[in-house]
Parts: C-alpha cells; sequence; structure tokens
C-alpha cells in the first residue's frame, strides 16, 4: 500500500472508496503492526494557546510516546496545518508529519478504526465521532473528518458506520470478543434510543466480533465534567485470547475500590467467543489516590502494544515496577517501556489515547 505524505485536508481528499464486502474484521493490538497513527496537540481549551506552558507540556508528553514508539515502528502524526512546522520541529527526523485539520489530539477516538477487509487487506471503519456524546466543552467540527482524511491518505476504503463511537470505548481480543461499556456506548448524548442489541449488531458487523461483554461502567474520574462517561481501555483490556487486565485499586478510601469490586464480579465466570473462561489478571492502581483535581484515574491498563514494545503509563510511583512486570509476563518477548503519562493523564487520557494501530495486511493482502 502507498502512503501519501502530502496535506490531507477533507477538501482536496479523494472521494471515499467504500469496503464493497462489509464483512471486516479487527484484528487484536498484539498483533504485527504496519504503523502507529497519533495527532499533534493543538492550541485549545484543553492543552492552552502558542507559547503556554501548557501545550508545551502537552507536546513535551505527546511527543515522547511518539520516540518511544518509533523505535520499534513507523510512526505518523498528523498535525493541523497551522501547527505543522511546530510538530516537525517537535518530532524531529523519523517521524512523518501530515496535515489534516484538527480540534483535539486523542486520534485513539477521533481516528478511523483499521481492519482487515475480507482479503485482507486494509480497511477503515467511520464511526461517528460528536465529541464524546455532545459535550459541552468539546469541539468536533475538525475532528469528525479525521477519521476519513487518515484513510483517503493511505488509500483505505472506508466502511461507514451509524454508530456514535469512539476507539477507547471498546477493546478486542482478535478471536470475536469486543469489551463494551454500557455508558458509553448506550449514553443518550451518543446513541439515543440505542440497546444493546443494537449497538452489538452494528459492532460485530464493523469488527468482525461475535460476543459481546459490557461493563456496567468505568472510572469515577472518568464522570467528572471533562470524563468520556467510561471508556473501558483505562479499566479493562484484552492481553490475549481468554486474558483480561483489570484496573485493581487496593485503597477502600477511592471510590474505584468498588468499581473494581464490580468489574471483577460482572467478569468472573464470563466465556469469550470461543467459549473459554476469561483469565482475569489484576493490575494494581499507582498508590496515588488524588490531585488538585480529585480522585485520580491513573491507570496502567491504558498501556499501547505495538510490534516487539509494550508503551506503559509511568507515574513516578512505585507500583511502576510492579505494574511493568505484570505486563512483561501477560505480553511473552516484548519490552515494556516506562514512560511517564501524569501530564497526558492531566489533559484527560492515556498514551493508548493517543496512539491507534494500523495493523499490516493480513496474510494474502496487499501491502
Amino acid at each position: 500500500m502507498a502512503f501519501i505524505y502530502s496535506t490531507v485536508v477533507p477538501g482536496n481528499a479523494a472521494p471515499d472508496r467504500a469496503v464493497t464486502d462489509t464483512a471486516t474484521h479487527m484484528p487484536a493490538e498484539w498483533e504485527a503492526h504496519q504503523r502507529t497513527w497519533m495527532a499533534f496537540p493543538p492550541p485549545n481549551d484543553t492543552f492552552g494557546a502558542v507559547g503556554s506552558s501548557t501545550l508545551d507540556r502537552a507536546r513535551a508528553a505527546w511527543t515522547k510516546v511518539a520516540r518511544t514508539v518509533a523505535r520499534y515502528e513507523p510512526v505518523t502524526v498528523i498535525a493541523d496545518p497551522r501547527d505543522a512546522t511546530a510538530a516537525r520541529e517537535w518530532l524531529g527526523s523519523g517521524i512523518d508529519v501530515v496535515e489534516v485539520p484538527l480540534d483535539d489530539a486523542w486520534l485513539r477516538d477521533s481516528g478511523p478504526t483499521f481492519v482487515h477487509a475480507p482479503d485482507g487487506t486494509l480497511a477503515a471503519v467511520h464511526w461517528i465521532f460528536n465529541g464524546w456524546g455532545a459535550q459541552h466543552w468539546a469541539a468536533w467540527g475538525k475532528d469528525q473528518t479525521v477519521a476519513r482524511a487518515v484513510a483517503a491518505g493511505v488509500d483505505a476504503p472506508v466502511r461507514p458506520s451509524a454508530l456514535v463511537n469512539e476507539g477507547g470505548g471498546f477493546h478486542v481480543d482478535g478471536e470475536g470478543t469486543v469489551l463494551l461499556t454500557e455508558t458509553v456506548q448506550l449514553d443518550t448524548g451518543r446513541n439515543p434510543g440505542a440497546t444493546k442489541e443494537s449497538v452489538e449488531a452494528e459492532i460485530h458487523a464493523a469488527l468482525g466480533t461475535t460476543k459481546a461483554i459490557w461493563l456496567p461502567r468505568g472510572l469515577t474520574r472518568d464522570y467528572d465534567e471533562f470524563g468520556t462517561r467510561g471508556h473501558v481501555d483505562i479499566v479493562a483490556a484484552f492481553a490475549g485470547p481468554g486474558t483480561i487486565l483489570l484496573h485493581r485499586q487496593d485503597n477502600p478510601a477511592h471510590p474505584d475500590h468498588a468499581v473494581y469490586l464490580q468489574l471483577k464480579t460482572v467478569l468472573a465466570g464470563q466465556l469469550d467467543a470461543k467459549g473459554r473462561p476469561l483469565r482475569i489478571i489484576d493490575v494494581p492502581a499507582p498508590t496515588t489516590l488524588k490531585d488538585d483535581e480529585g480522585w485520580v484515574d491513573w491507570s496502567y491498563i491504558n498501556h499501547y502494544v505495538a510490534n516487539n514494545v509494550v508503551v506503559l503509563c509511568s507515574f513516578d510511583d512505585p507500583n511502576d515496577t510492579i505494574a511493568a512486570g505484570i505486563l512483561e509476563r501477560a505480553y511473552p518477548g516484548r519490552t515494556v517501556e516506562l514512560v511517564d503519562a501524569r501530564d497526558i493523564f492531566a489533559f484527560g487520557g492515556g498514551i493508548h489515547c493517543i496512539t491507534q494501530q494500523q495493523p499490516a495486511p493480513r496474510e494474502g493482502g496487499a501491502a
């Protein structure tokens, strides 16, 4: 597959190539990647104005993640045209920058979900993006076009979806099972009138899954004013067929202790799409309980798996080393790279939230 590194803007991009057979399939994150996609933080109400210390902190944190991933696989970062020069200066050589109008920099959510078409070639699911449920603080006029622009830039046919959804709102094992959260896909700000049955029908058609496991909620902080209302990728993630990593808060003073107990109960006894009982691996939360805004949602679950590496959030916390050991065992043969994610979390997410994998074509598919 040829990559198009000229300016990619919706008005100039070629018309979508549709997926003619809608039986697409999303491979697991730990399967082979062709590259990783990220977005460069633009000046906005979240990150601050050009020249502000907050915007510089965001750009430094995103850059550290990009450079870490780039040691293991190619990385392409999209930047708003006004920020393209700054992006190239921050990121340096070895990381491609393409220009796409942006409102924000959470590409897991606004970007495409890359899947395999039936012949093994690359395709892209385009969910409807509406600012995490049309929240009053969010802007999405530009971000709702990002998925199509990125897909056009890699010449990937698009499978449009009628579902309002974000990449952080689901997690797949690549073998038919998907994790969802009732407060995300069934959120009235996203999909009013939706039922579990209607959501599952569209999710399964787009991702090639057959079994949905619904969690009742996400972490407490995610329901604050600037949260996503329950993204699953900060609380639970597949780490292999039949294996789930689960955020464990041990301190009963933190409200996520009760959330952990609730989710552990929900997951216990569940079977995956292949009929296997789930193996749940608890990952203890950082020992820090609060920041200036209240109860933290710092989580090691929001890591990113790339070729030969796990890029793991760190917090200058005693549990960083414990989490790294757990993930080394969960992903054998991969190097675990710890990257300080405190600034990313301060802006509303983690390492998984700012990355998006582009899988390699399946055997028999064209590159």
